[in-house]
């Protein structure tokens, strides 16, 4: 665990140092009492909640230092204190200081669908040479990732960090705070175009990941043409010294040569090594590009083609996204319920539909969120990746999902298509009820929709 003077974070923030010498130690920094540690630096948010009316709990739990915004009368004295303007932009500005001190390489991964398994596959890759720290879970926002930061070991050589966002200008705030030496972008997809309002933009917000360079290298699908027509301009070329594009063609640099899914792995070649197979231990060919984006990562680090086929052969994928579990009543359940858009949903529809499986495939899909004004649109187009005989059991859930279940009412069965809304047990008692032994079940849908707890359900073992 990294360790710092109070009087070094105040340096660090512009703060200053009450109820305290200065060179009291702290270990590790929390902005949740629920997981404060003895010694930690505690770190009070203002959200929903005030963070610093916590901070009573905060010592009780072991924190020794805190950042403080309200005046300074009203903080506790048992306690240092490090007075600031602002905890959020203190805690990013912590966050900076402490990544140009151990001065890891800094790759940012960034994009609409597969960034969290593109920055899981760069991890594994460049992990054969450097040791390596990245983002744990989807703490990829302007609270997580400089807590990701924070977290970092002081021998750490290069740190993979992904960066989301919901609107403008808050990929540029993360790219600052990190300072990428490689910045990926994965897609442009429609995932937030709620709040942004066309692809345009969302392509747009995603570029601002190399506002924080200098003189880096951007990798990104060479396909995109709201990409290509962007990365060209004199305005992003100041922030780069090299570009490197991967895709489906020649088009690109690296592209594939062959392509095979398997039930639980995808084997793939490439234009750059024919005679070579890379196996990822995930289905799924659309992984394909998320694998070929981390490959240009390794190859701008210094790591063989080998060497990388074989960190990927056996990396970990984040927790939810496309995980192998075992179902109720001798099922197996393939659990995607972690985050959606249309364009992913279609692609995870088209890779199941094409495998084979022991006994029945069941698809179990919960509302992409979103959307905004283009939500019945978006939800209507998946109708174009379903193909009812491939089918035995189409199961549609939330209230945006209604106007694909309307699409498909004509060319499926009564029995073969239901539709939930509302409470899940519903949705949960027909699942119990209609699942056999070796049945294969698909569930895919927005984080927010809820769908993982009804894998939760699922999973609680055999029919009672």
């Amino acid at each position: 665990m990294p360790k710092w003077t109070v009087e070094e974070i105040a340096k660090a923030t512009s703060g200053t140092v009450h109820h305290a010498k200065g060179q009291e130690t702290v270990g590790g920094v929390s902005f949740d009492t629920r997981k404060i540690k003895g010694g930690n630096l505690f770190v009070p948010l203002i959200a929903e909640r005030n963070g610093h009316e916590f901070i009573q709990s905060a010592i009780e739990k072991g924190a020794v230092a805190a950042f403080w915004s309200e005046p300074l009368e009203e903080a506790p004295k048992n306690i240092a204190i490090i007075q600031v303007k602002d905890t959020l932009i203190a805690f990013q500005a912590f966050a900076n200081y402490y990544l140009n001190k151990i001065n890891p390489k800094v790759i940012g991964v960034t994009g609409s669908n597969g960034k969290t398994t593109t920055k899981d596959m760069v991890a594994a890759i460049v992990s054969a040479k450097y040791k390596t720290h990245k983002t744990v879970g989807n703490f990829n926002n302007e609270i997580g990732l400089p807590l990701t930061i924070l977290e970092m070991d002081e021998a750490t050589e290069a740190i993979v960090l992904e960066m989301g966002m919901s609107g403008k200008g808050e990929i540029q705030e993360l790219s600052h705070i990190a300072q990428p030496d490689i910045a990926v972008i994965t897609m442009i997809g429609e995932s937030h175009i709620e709040f942004l309002g066309s692809r345009e933009a969302i392509a747009e917000a995603k570029l601002e990941i190399i506002e924080g360079m200098q003189e880096g290298t951007l990798v990104y699908s060479g396909e995109e043409p709201l990409l290509k027509e962007r990365v060209e301009k004199p305005e992003t070329n100041r922030f780069l010294s090299k570009k490197r594009t991967f895709g489906r063609s020649a088009e690109s640099e690296l592209y594939p040569i062959k392509v095979e899914a398997k039930l639980k792995e995808t084997h793939f070649t490439t234009n750059r090594t024919p005679e070579l197979t890379c196996i990822l231990p995930i289905p799924g060919i659309y992984n394909v590009q998320n694998a070929l984006a981390a490959l240009l990562v390794g190859e701008e680090l210094g790591i063989e083609v080998p060497e990388a086929y074989e960190q990927l052969s056996h990396f970990e994928l984040t927790k939810n996204r496309l995980e192998w579990k075992p179902g109720w009543n001798g099922s197996t359940l393939l659990n995607d319920a972690y985050n959606a858009s249309p364009s992913s949903m279609k692609a995870v529809l088209r890779y199941f539909q094409d495998i084979t499986v022991p006994k029945r495939k069941v698809v179990v899909l919960g509302d992409v969120l979103e959307l905004g004004d283009q939500s019945k649109d978006m939800h209507r187009s998946i109708r174009e990746a379903i193909d009812p005989e491939k089918l035995d059991q189409l199961v549609l859930y939330g209230e945006e999902m209604t106007v694909l279940y309307d699409e498909l009412k004509p060319a499926m069965t009564e029995k073969s298509l239901r539709h939930f809304k509302g409470e899940k047990e519903p949705l949960i008692a027909f699942l119990k009820d209609f699942l056999q032994p070796k049945d294969t079940v698909l569930l895919k849908s927005s984080f927010s929709t809820g769908l993982l707890e009804v894998v939760s359900k699922l999973s609680q073992g055999e029919k009672e």
